[in-house]
């Protein structure tokens, strides 16, 4: 599926382990519950797309554009988010541990409640304004 347009595609409950989506095109895709473990969405569009609940372990986001996405109690552990765009993404409760924000652009997302014990990240990496890393 490498450089498909799946915009407003309804995916649900998807099974995309190690699915090839780099470049592909899921601006307001509906991805609730989906497992994305391991996938690559190296350069993807993800802008408005609903990822709530979705399992993106392992996943490969590098310079994914995450703008406005919802990934309200996603889980992220281990992702690969280097240079990737997630301004205004709403991730409350989600679990980032060991995921990897080199780079990337968190302005203005909402991280409350959020897990992000072993993140990386670099002086690159714009998080949110009011954010404070876990003790």
């Amino acid at each position: 599926m490498r450089g498909a347009d799946l915009t407003g595609a309804y995916l649900s409950g998807a099974t995309l382990t190690e699915a090839n989506l780099i470049r592909a095109t899921l601006t307001k895709a509906t991805l609730f519950e989906a497992t994305l473990t391991e996938a690559d969405l190296a350069y993807a569009t993800l802008a408005g797309a609903n990822l709530r609940r979705a399992d993106l372990t392992g996943a490969y986001l590098v310079k994914a554009t995450l703008t406005g996405a919802k990934l309200g109690k996603a889980t992220l552990t281990e992702a690969a988010l280097k240079e990737a765009t997630l301004t205004k993404a709403a991730l409350p409760e989600a679990t980032l541990t060991g995921a990897d924000l080199s780079g990337a652009t968190l302005t203005g997302a909402d991280l409350s409640r959020a897990v992000t014990t072993g993140i990386v990240t670099d002086k690159r990496t714009r998080m949110p304004e009011r954010w404070a890393p876990e003790a």
